[in-house]
């Protein structure tokens, strides 16, 4: 009992850093806590999940490797383990890359033997097999395999999932389709986003402006207005729905909204940008420094705008 009530209070401690990004500083209470308990699975886990979190993938590996040791039919420790080695993978030169991804694979496939109800590896091994190029193992047709596997266990993961494929294989129409079928059966806002992603890469702004707007009507989130304004601002397109919403926006923001306020500022001189008004563009660039003095994007935005 005493064990795992350390346990406990050291997963509700380094949840709550988590959350916080305070990544340093739960590294430092897990790393304490596992020099006193170094056989404690718990701790070690943390500590890479730690060392993951700041993108120190040798460390995040090591950890790992040893739960993958102690406990090789864990599915969890395999997945974590072949994350954190596709994640050096992807920052090393080929050469290096190619040695390990075999062992990526490894940890993938035997998670996904152990576990058939993992969603989370099903979806790394579709996008590894996506990415990798067919000289290596790469393939479309084993990508679509777990996809298949993810949508017997979850319509919509397999729906996103297709989606992801089809739009990587440059497969839009089929693309649009399932990301349309996604909404259909889950309608998240990542379902909403995924759509939206496509329609702006395909640089159709008003169907993507529809898409946010219906969006809105299901979830009503003030983030939603910050979109309109941007894709309204970036393509040149609705100028005046892209205002109106920016403006609703900075009246509702609130600590919820992921999207700092300024950059709604941004977007406004923006748009006034794009209407060739040059006096109501410089001053919504000045709010926005005002409000962020060293907002890079602003000061070049600024520029852009001074050179009229």
């Amino acid at each position: 009992m005493p064990t795992f009530t350390f346990s406990q209070a050291i997963v509700n401690d380094a949840d709550l850093l988590f959350q916080q990004k305070q990544f340093i500083k739960a590294e430092k209470m897990i790393r304490g806590y596992v020099t006193e308990n170094p056989n404690d699975l718990v701790g070690i886990e943390l500590l890479g999940d730690a060392y993951g979190h700041q993108k120190k993938w040798d460390r995040a590996i090591n950890q790992y490797k040893k739960l993958v040791d102690v406990s090789y039919d864990n599915a969890n420790y395999q997945y974590k383990y072949g994350g954190a080695l596709g994640m050096k993978a992807l920052e090393v030169n080929k050469f290096k890359a190619i040695g390990l991804i075999s062992d990526v694979k490894e940890a993938f496939l035997k998670a996904a033997e152990i576990d058939s109800d993992h969603i989370d590896v099903r979806w790394a091994m579709v996008e590894l097999y996506m990415q990798l190029p067919g000289i290596i193992g790469g393939s479309k047709k084993k990508s679509l395999k777990y996809a298949n596997e993810l949508e017997n266990l979850s319509k919509v993961d397999g729906y996103l999932a297709k989606g992801y494929i089809y739009e990587y294989d440059n497969e839009l129409k089929l693309a649009e389709n399932y990301y349309k079928k996604a909404i259909i059966v889950g309608g998240s806002l990542t379902c909403y986003d995924k759509l939206t992603k496509l329609y702006e890469a395909e640089n159709q702004p008003i169907k993507a402006i529809a898409n946010i707007e219906d969006a809105y009507e299901k979830h009503n989130k003030n983030q939603m207005n910050y979109q309109i304004g941007k894709v309204s601002a970036d393509y040149k397109v609705e100028l005046e729905k892209g205002e109106r919403c920016l403006h609703l926006y900075i009246k509702n923001h609130s600590v919820e909204d992921e999207v700092p306020i300024e950059w709604a500022f941004l977007r406004l001189s923006q748009i006034e940008k794009n209407r060739n008004n040059k006096s109501e563009a410089l001053k919504w660039i000045d709010k926005a420094l005002d409000t962020r003095s060293n907002f890079k994007q602003a000061k070049e935005e600024k520029e852009k705008i001074l050179s009229l």
